[in-house]
């Protein structure tokens, strides 16, 4: 029988979840970087999985992942990046990844190395909704979330694309690829009502996110809040990437629990 591991953050409890690239600049950086954020807060964390044509990443991200590709990072080493991370932290961790790479892996080589390492989700951009049951199969048996994506028009569609959805729902804040806004779409109140009608599961809301008001914002009216890009600039920014992002998620956090 499936079990979610990530319901549990949302008990009584608003979520903050930062991205991370895998391999960025390199895996210990990374693996630096994740503890630091769960040190400092973070609920979840969402680790990016490289991959050479990352259709919902803006450009900060992209260079990301080109960064970590030049310092070779590969399927297997994020997984390894995976098992040193569980060395000194339990965060829950998810995988945002595309489509083929698991597929590529073999669907349940792929889950059950996720199940073994403790990755509790997968968030996969270009999955459609009608090819999800290829996957989910596998994600079920190894007890791992396949989450969600909805978009401001996503409309009717709703209720098929949260079908299957047991951790929590990615909503995309606004239009377009990832990187920091400073508005969402107008009807990202009205998308959260609908999808309440339709689904159990948590809502949380990302792309463009960066300041802790906008988080604090947001967590009023959904289950969790979604930062990427903002993370990722401020590692490369910073001369003591931890330290920068532990900072910035402390700040995020608290936030979010004034919401």
């Amino acid at each position: 029988m499936f079990m979610s591991k990530l319901q549990d953050v949302f008990e009584n409890h608003k979520a903050f979840i930062p991205f991370v690239t895998a391999g960025d600049p390199s895996a210990q950086a990374t693996i630096d970087q994740v503890v630091a954020l769960a040190k400092n807060g973070a609920d979840i964390v969402e680790l990016g999985v490289p991959f050479s044509d990352p259709i919902a990443d803006g450009p900060v991200i992209q260079a990301a992942g080109l960064r970590a590709f030049a310092g070779g990072i590969t399927v297997d080493g994020v997984f390894d990046i995976v098992k040193a991370i569980r060395e000194q932290t339990n965060v829950p961790l998810v995988f945002l990844t595309y489509a083929n790479i698991p597929f590529k892996y073999g669907y349940d080589a792929f889950c059950a190395r996720c199940e073994e390492l403790g990755v509790y989700g997968l968030v996969i951009p270009d999955l459609p909704e009608e090819e999800a049951d290829e996957i989910l199969t596998y994600t079920e048996k190894h007890n791992v979330d396949l989450i969600p994506l909805v978009s401001p028009t996503s409309g009717p569609r709703l209720k098929k694309l949260v079908r299957y959805a047991t951790g929590f729902i990615y909503i995309v804040s606004a239009l377009g690829v990832t990187g920091q806004r400073s508005s969402f779409a107008q009807n990202l109140d009205d998308l959260i009502a609908d999808l309440r009608k339709v689904t159990d599961a948590p809502l949380c809301v990302g792309f463009g996110v960066h300041t802790p008001e906008q988080a604090k914002n947001l967590a009023k009216v959904a289950d969790g809040v979604i930062v990427g890009s903002a993370i990722v600039q401020l590692a490369q920014d910073s001369d003591d990437a931890p330290k920068a992002v532990g900072d910035y998620t402390k700040a995020m956090v608290e936030a979010i629990a004034e919401a």
